[in-house]
């Protein structure tokens, strides 16, 4: 398993809807591996495969003690809004943070690594994951859910030129730990495909 890098705001596959899994296969299981570790590396509570450059509906999560990863999700949401009871980031988006209006339960059916069907199912922080990992699968991040003075913030803060300094700084910190592994062998640093397989939601 490997440490891999993340893309940033502007890369386009982050707004690229991601291809249905049809593999089940050893490269997929790799994949969901090296999210894994990517993940729990930048204390990330989740990670959609485009964000490490990979054009797959696969996310990984971990969450008030929940770890796991789903395969071609389809998500559903109900209850009430969780409302500003906590700021919502992005690993794509560096240094911001914001709420988002989300639902306080959603549940994903998908299937897992090894082509078997899957439920995940929950409440507050964890819906709130499911929800912003699926948006990424769709091509849509955090900031296109903002409304108002929230949303020209952040839109201006993004187009400032510290912006830019900031995600060279994310990356060039992050870059540190491409291709460790927790065993040995970890692979090549930045080995991931747009094609096909090689959140934090806050």
């Amino acid at each position: 398993m490997a440490v891999l890098s993340i893309r940033m705001i502007g890369d386009p596959i982050l707004r690229t809807p991601a291809a249905e899994v049809t593999d089940f296969g050893p490269d997929l299981a790799r994949l969901v591996g090296d999210m894994t570790e990517t993940m729990i590396d930048v204390q990330g509570a989740g990670l959609a495969a485009p964000q490490v450059g990979v054009g797959l509906q696969v996310f990984t999560y971990r969450v008030d003690g929940m770890e796991g990863h789903v395969i071609n999700p389809v998500l559903e949401t109900g209850g009430d809004s969780q409302g500003e009871t906590d700021v919502e980031g992005c690993l794509s988006v560096p240094g911001l943070g914001s709420y988002v209006d989300r639902t306080d339960w959603a549940r994903v059916t998908g299937r897992d690594a090894s082509g078997r069907e899957i439920v995940v199912e929950g409440t507050g922080m964890l819906a709130r994951a499911l929800q912003h990992e699926t948006d990424h699968l769709r091509g849509t991040l955090y900031i296109d859910r903002l409304e108002g003075e929230d949303r020209r913030s952040a839109l201006k803060a993004i187009r400032s030129a510290d912006y830019n300094r900031v995600t060279s700084r994310t990356a060039a910190q992050r870059s540190r730990s491409l291709g460790s592994s927790f065993i040995s062998g970890g692979g090549p640093a930045g080995s991931t495909d747009t094609t096909g397989v090689s959140g934090r939601t806050r």
